[in-house]
């Protein structure tokens, strides 16, 4: 006999002023826990781990932090954890860095917008001054805003994001060489150390159809010199498909041919390795890279372009029946193994190779997709021909998971900072802007407007704090002696002396500091203005079991 369905029960409504203790509750306690990560001598954060009996994680990252804590136990708390989780996760996705900036911001202008709302101020208004002052900020941010070159420089970059000097020392020649488009591999190491490889030239993920295909059998790989391409993504089920083509290049006097096909059958590549005059003519094929249907013809159009030949494409009814000599693409050289295959020199028209870049970074700039934005970002590497793999070693599996995250986190950074330039670090950029907003503060005798510039003074001053604090320094005592050191000034905790940040090379991404801003001041003044908070009643999570049985991870 069927189970009667139970009867229908109201939600639960929370309206103010609990909806503000609510709210506060669940962002306090998911900062707290970020808080002591920001610095180059961050604490550590130890969570747990649910699915095995491994020792804890040790965590030094706030957007890594808050991916961890699913759901606070509380539900009214639990919303306002998760309107920073959720924001911390945007910022990580977008610069790679600064979600313990963030989180500090955030907490702060809600702190004390709601201490101001709950003695009779205006949400809205307040809002709106917040987002006014929040564009002044960024504002301030753009004028300081430097571009650094060399691998001295990059080097400084990367240490004031990754606090590591070996790691900070291979980023910067590493980016040196590739530039901020380059493709980096960050892969387990093979040592205790740091090793960097660079490749030469262009390469893909896809590599032989056949081990038999191999003709360096010492290095597990095949290379052709001045080789003609077929670009394609065809599907060759018969040998006598590939006899156009192969016609062609043979009466051509073609001495190596490299095909990039969608698929091939066994009993196609059993009659390309059936060649009985190899001295004369060699023929390769590799799969077409990418997965998907988009991916693959982004593919085929970027190597169409570095190598001057015509894609073709299934979908488009395309066959080798017509094919010309002028279709073929051509590279001084191209080389494959099992894993992938590269292109050196490719003979494409070097001013179409230029506009096409430009056309891909117009659309890196446009979308904010950060899926799409880092598609975009390794066709531009690849067109651009900066490859490099690093490979990160320690003594254990855990210092080697941590210090590969890290590696990949500061890889990112440091790509936003070369594109959109660095500002004076440790704090020093945001705290620079305090003046102006006291300017601001001055010249308004509107009391939300006031409310809102002295809590945007007053955060800017602590992620500064923050960091001395961290380093274990009193940071009211620190933060005295930096005011009257002067503008740009800024306490090193590593050495302990108050010294110029730009001189002494402490910065930070320009971009990561505005995204910081931006998510912080616009998610707290939104978290501000919500006045009530509806909770749903939570089903069973298995049919037919009691609710308070379900154990949620």
């Amino acid at each position: 006999m069927p189970h009667p369905k139970p009867e229908p029960k109201s939600q639960r409504v929370i309206f103010q002023p609990a909806t503000y203790r609510s709210l506060q509750q669940g962002i306090n306690k998911i900062v707290e826990a970020i808080r002591p990560t920001l610095g180059p001598l961050p604490r550590v954060v130890a969570i747990d781990r649910i699915l095995d009996n491994r020792m804890p994680e040790l965590l030094d990252n706030g957007a890594v932090i808050a991916q961890r804590i699913i759901q606070l136990p509380g539900r009214a708390e639990d919303v306002g954890a998760m309107l920073v989780r959720d924001l911390l996760v945007r910022i990580r996705d977008q610069v790679g860095d600064g979600t313990a900036t963030t989180a500090l911001l955030f907490q702060l202008i809600y702190n004390e917008g709601m201490r101001y709302l709950t003695s009779g101020g205006n949400a809205m208004r307040l809002r709106a001054h917040l987002e006014q002052g929040m564009r002044l900020i960024l504002d301030q941010l753009s004028e300081s805003t430097v571009h650094l070159e060399g691998k001295e420089k990059l080097a400084q970059i990367a240490e004031t994001i990754c606090y590591d000097r070996p790691m900070a020392k291979l980023m910067g020649e590493i980016f040196d060489i590739i530039g901020e488009y380059g493709r980096l591999e960050i892969r387990e190491g093979r040592g205790r150390g740091l090793e960097r490889e660079y490749v030469e030239g262009i390469y893909w993920e896809r590599g032989l159809v056949s081990r038999e295909m191999i003709t360096d059998h010492a290095r597990l790989r095949t290379e052709f010199e001045n080789a003609s391409i077929l670009i394609s993504d065809l599907k060759i089920e018969k040998p006598q498909q590939l006899f156009p083509v192969l016609e062609l290049a043979i009466r051509a006097d073609v001495r190596y041919l490299f095909m990039v096909l969608g698929e091939i059958s066994d009993a196609a590549i059993g009659f390309l390795l059936a060649n009985k005059n190899p001295e004369r003519f060699q023929a390769v094929a590799v799969p077409t890279p990418g997965w998907g249907v988009y991916a693959q013809a982004a593919a085929l159009e970027d190597l169409a372009v570095l190598t001057g030949g015509s894609p073709f494409v299934r979908a488009a009814g395309d066959t080798l029946e017509r094919i010309r000599l002028e279709d073929l693409g051509q590279a001084r050289r191209v080389w494959a193994d099992l894993r992938n295959f590269g292109i050196i020199g490719g003979k494409g028209d070097a001013r179409a190779l230029r506009r096409h870049i430009a056309h891909l970074r117009a659309c890196f700039d446009r979308t904010d997709n950060p899926v799409e934005r880092e598609k975009l970002r390794e066709r531009i590497g690849k067109l651009m021909g900066g490859s490099a793999t690093l490979w990160v070693g320690g003594a254990t599996e855990l210092e080697i998971e941590k210090r590969k995250e890290l590696a990949e986190r500061t890889a990112a950074a440091m790509r936003v900072a070369m594109m959109e330039g660095v500002v004076p670090g440790g704090g020093v950029a945001l705290l620079s802007c305090r003046p102006a907003l006291q300017r601001l503060l001055d010249q308004s005798s509107d009391s939300d407007a006031r409310a809102a510039y002295r809590i945007l003074i007053q955060a800017m001053e602590a992620p500064m704090r923050t960091i001395i604090a961290n380093a274990g320094h009193d940071a009211s005592e620190v933060m005295a002696h930096v005011k009257l050191a002067g503008p740009g000034h800024v306490f090193d905790v590593i050495s302990e002396r108050i010294v110029d940040a730009a001189q002494a090379g402490i910065y930070d991404a320009t971009a990561v500091q505005k995204a910081a801003v931006y998510g912080a001041v616009t998610g707290a003044a939104q978290a501000l203005t919500i006045d009530v908070v509806v909770h749903r009643l939570e089903q069973p999570l298995v049919t037919g079991r009691e609710p308070s049985k379900i154990k949620r991870l």
